[in-house]
């Protein structure tokens, strides 16, 4: 994937994480840091490896990277793809489409 698709398909997903997040959430330099109740979740995108990374006191750390066939953020790891994690982790519906 070419750095200008990444950088505007991450944009993307971290501005509607940021939106649906509300006041618990702060986007700085493609970064999404979250405070809530149970810790603090970190999620940002690596340029280098065209992967978004997750950091999260209930999961650990995490990487995912875009299925174009499936238009989801997939775990490198395997498991569930970023905003099934996400949402099941904070409670939230983040309801994004790849552009």
């Amino acid at each position: 994937m070419a750095i200008s698709a990444f950088e505007t398909l991450a944009d993307g997903l971290l501005a509607a994480l940021e939106a649906a997040l509300g006041d618990n959430a702060d986007l700085q330099g493609g970064v999404l840091t979250v405070e809530a109740d149970e810790g603090t979740w970190v999620v940002n995108k690596h340029a280098a490896t065209r992967q978004v990374w997750l950091s999260s006191p209930q999961s650990g750390a995490r990487h995912f990277a875009f299925d174009v066939s499936s238009g989801l953020w997939k775990d490198t790891r395997g498991g569930a793809d970023l905003l099934s994690t996400i949402n099941a982790e904070l409670g939230v519906n983040v309801d994004w489409q790849p552009t």
